[in-house]
């Protein structure tokens, strides 16, 4: 057997290094992170070949004192915490000590720094971990470090880094996750000497949205501020049509601090389920401020993994506060309104020219619209206040430049009808005289006037949502009623479903499925819930089983719910099915009393509207 000793400090660097720097993007965050808690109000990062040869981050923060330089780039060496008391109450991005020994030990690294006391700064180099300078030179207040050709003294490492472009996606990533960290930082990303994004820093949080997500998601996002003892909870969930296939839209920031969550997700995603479809992630951009003693983000040196005590308390208001806060506004998708323009170069704007009906060219003063992007970005983050533009003011015959502008700010923008639709719900039993059914099309969907909007529902989707409904208040009230079974339907379970069939027997009880033992593992099903009757009974009871042996549920089992709202669906009324105006008008008026008639039990919308103007937009008669 071999000796045990001691390794050599190269050699516990690199392995200490193989945790904190597992590629470019690894170096940013480290790096970045430790000019925020620097003071930093503006930081710049550049990259060349994925960051792999060449990264660069530039920062304004306080600095390194001349004669700590060195001392930084010890392991463990930190200016954040003393004892191990303070990792309990942790306010700084950065605290192990760990990042710039790491990353010395596996790059060619520089330093240039200067505090704001000093005449001259220091410029110091090190290599694998070997101080190789130290001299001083001028350079302004900051820190600005140097990293290249990574995992040069470990080829073995650098092998399983991706292609350069790969790699520079992850950290443009990266940098768009921390610019929404600090929306009070300036943020700017070069790569291969092009500029791809650039913060302004002044703390509005809907233009760190704007700049990395587009105008798009600016108008499909609600605000939201909840608080309650020891959290608070604010920024921005996305309407249900802002949805994706994956989680990559759900970006969680605790203290300040990006962190991938699977508890934070979860909560997430059930404030939205009455809104998504199964296998759907929605859009949000929170901020989570709790006390630090609640929180440990010393999980992992990533620092991205995070623990919380009192998690159900927290995981319950999370819920609450996206649940209240969607369920405010009225969740009727529009139509988008998709203009092709000639491309055309060097032109503020886009004016088309035609002769209009007399009698038009008065609403046409009145609702005319021009693309300009200044006029634009100045109404999204000029004020707080909802995206909803002013009536328009006429004007006759504008003698400047000025007027123009002035009556173009003055001027509504095209879906101003549909977003003002958002301030007052309408699907409301006082609303009922004010909708007329003019039909249904493609025996699927009808067509649905309300004042000076025109709804489209879909008759499954509305029929299902009101099953569902119906079947969730009789549970909830304790008034379900039942259908005997002739004969009883028996079935044989395993040991783990027996198991399962304990666990859960009240919740199956509350929902009005009543079963007697038949001896040698098996049951006989002598009742079930009218609204389930004649529906699959055997293999609808077979699948709750089959996911709570596998899944469990704690509290209430949301498998059950989920497959009560699938059966709903397939005894909902069907696509391709005609139905008559007496038969529509009854449904419509069952809509009127849901908490929330606007999406099936699935996700997809049961109505969508277009406003008048839209439709008036199509035909070209206004533009």
């Amino acid at each position: 057997m071999s000796r045990i000793q001691l390794l050599d400090n190269a050699t516990i660097d690199k392995i200490a290094a193989g945790e904190v720097v597992e590629r470019p993007s690894s170096v940013v965050k480290e790096l970045v992170e430790n000019a925020i808690d620097a003071g930093a109000t503006a930081v710049t990062v550049e990259i060349k070949d994925g960051g792999i040869s060449f990264l660069r981050v530039t920062d304004n923060g306080k600095g390194i004192p001349a004669d700590q330089v060195k001392e930084a780039f010890l392991r463990h060496a930190t200016s954040k915490i003393r004892t191990s008391e303070d990792l309990n109450n942790i306010h700084s991005l950065g605290f192990r000590g760990e990042a710039l020994s790491s990353i010395a030990a596996v790059a060619q690294v520089e330093m240039m720094t200067k505090t704001k006391d000093s005449l001259m700064g220091v410029h110091y180099t090190i290599e694998g971990g070997k101080e190789t300078g130290f001299s001083e030179v001028g350079v302004p207040d900051g820190t600005t470090i140097l990293v290249k050709n990574i995992f040069f003294n470990t080829p073995a490492r650098r092998k399983f880094l991706k292609t350069a472009t790969t790699e520079g996606g992850y950290i443009a990533d990266l940098c768009e996750h921390l610019a929404m960290s600090k929306p009070e930082v300036s943020f700017r990303l070069i790569v291969n000497n092009q500029v791809k994004f650039h913060t302004s820093g002044n703390g509005d949080i809907r233009e760190i949205i704007y700049r990395i997500f587009g105008k798009d998601f600016i108008k499909e996002i609600i605000p939201i501020d909840c608080k309650e003892d020891d959290i608070h909870i604010r920024g921005y969930l996305g309407k249900p049509s802002l949805n994706r296939s994956n989680r990559n839209f759900e970006n969680c920031f605790i203290n300040g601090r990006y962190v991938k969550s699977t508890f934070l997700f979860k909560a997430i995603e059930e404030g939205y389920r009455a809104y998504l479809m199964q296998h759907k992630f929605p859009f949000a951009v929170l901020y989570f401020t709790m006390d630090t003693d609640k929180v440990d983000v010393n999980v992992h040196p990533t620092k991205m993994d995070i623990r919380i005590t009192d998690s159900q308390k927290y995981y319950d208001f999370i819920v609450t506060s996206i649940s209240d806060t969607l369920s405010k506004p009225e969740m009727i998708p529009s139509i988008e309104q998709v203009e092709t323009l000639s491309k055309s170069p060097k032109r503020d704007h886009v004016e088309r020219n035609y002769v209009p009906e007399p009698f038009e060219q008065k609403r046409m003063q009145e609702y005319k619209v021009k693309e300009d992007f200044s006029y634009i970005t100045n109404r999204l983050f000029g004020e707080d206040t909802p995206i909803i533009a002013k009536p328009a003011i006429a004007k006759t015959q504008p003698s400047s430049e000025n007027n123009k502008a002035s009556s173009f700010v003055e001027e509504s923008v095209t879906s101003s009808v549909q977003i003002n639709l958002f301030e007052e719900k309408i699907l409301k039993p006082e609303n009922k005289d004010k909708f007329e059914i003019m039909g249904q099309i493609f025996q699927t969907y009808w067509l649905v006037r309300y004042e000076e909007q025109l709804l489209f529902v879909d008759q499954h989707a509305a029929h299902e949502k009101v099953k569902y409904e119906k079947l969730m208040k009789s549970i909830k009230d304790k008034d379900i009623f039942t259908q005997t079974l002739q004969p009883p339907l028996v079935l044989h379970l395993t040991q783990k479903e027996e198991a399962a069939l304990e666990e859960y027997h009240t919740y199956f009880e509350s929902i009005g499925f009543i079963w007697e033992d038949f001896g040698s593992h098996s049951i006989a099903m002598r009742q079930m819930p009218v609204e389930l009757y004649g529906k699959s009974e055997k293999r609808f009871f077979e699948e709750i089983l089959d996911e709570l042996v596998e899944n469990g549920c704690k509290g209430t089992p949301e498998v059950i719910q989920e497959k009560i709202a699938s059966m709903a669906c397939k005894s909902a009324v069907k696509g391709n099915q005609s139905m008559n105006t007496a038969e529509m008008n009854t449904l419509l008026e069952q809509l009127f009393t849901l908490e929330n008639p606007y999406h099936c039990p699935h996700g997809r919308p049961t109505i969508i509207s277009m406003s008048k103007t839209d439709l008036e937009k199509k035909f070209k008669r206004i533009v």
